[in-house]
């Protein structure tokens, strides 16, 4: 852990909002805790992504690009700061390094809980939809969730229960490194109008966009 100062303080306002917790969200899904101590690092291919995430912390630090380990081509960007008091806060609700199959709950307060997982949903998560072969007046659609922890995912299904009384069900691929947690049509409505309810709610455009396109093939909207 690293050591701080009696003059110590945080580059982030740790006090829970919206805002706070939707980059919360985003760090569960795509942020990284360096073992150090210290240092945060958030990563995607969306350079609006790290944008929101920078804004929903009022952060400006440096963005730059990276590249995979089995691509050698820059095409990830990624922006890193050091801030001990906000690393701990982190540990302290549940985040850790080497995080992506170990995580489990994260301690997010039930009033600011779905801003929280519209940050999971933006790093992590889709929607996708389709007309049903069988019956070709049948849209269907889908808002899913994924992780490579079964133990966050269950978390997440439980507070979604609790919170809307929809229940979803828990997907894996064909070799259980992922597990996808996926709503249908009538309860992925009622989840994704819980997850942009807000009048100024952070929410990565092309997503939004794409939810928006989806509803309105059946007659509904956000």
């Amino acid at each position: 852990m690293g050591k701080r100062g009696p003059k110590s303080k945080s580059k982030v306002e740790i006090k829970w909002s919206p805002n706070f917790a939707y980059a919360i969200g985003l760090l569960v899904s795509d942020g990284n805790l360096s073992p150090d101590g210290r240092h945060i690092t958030f990563t995607s291919k969306d350079l609006e992504l790290i944008e929101l995430f920078q804004k929903a912390l009022d952060t400006n630090i440096h963005i730059g690009k990276k590249s995979s380990a089995k691509n050698k081509i820059k095409k990830y960007f990624v922006t890193q700061f050091s801030d001990v008091l906000f690393y701990e806060f982190l540990l302290q609700i549940g985040l850790m390094p080497n995080k992506s199959k170990v995580i489990g709950e994260v301690k997010v307060p039930d009033a600011y809980f779905f801003d929280f997982l519209r940050g999971s949903f933006d790093g992590d998560g889709c929607t996708y939809s389709y007309f049903d072969p069988r019956w070709k007046s049948s849209f269907m659609f889908y808002t899913t969730f994924v992780s490579a922890s079964y133990a966050h995912v269950i978390w997440l299904q439980e507070k979604i229960s609790t919170s809307l009384m929809i229940k979803g069900h828990i997907t894996t691929n064909g070799t259980r490194a992922v597990y996808q947690l996926k709503y249908a049509k009538k309860d992925s409505l009622k989840l994704l109008r819980a997850m942009y309810s807000g009048t100024d709610s952070l929410f990565l455009s092309r997503k939004h966009l794409k939810i928006e396109q989806m509803l309105h093939i059946i007659g509904q909207h956000l």
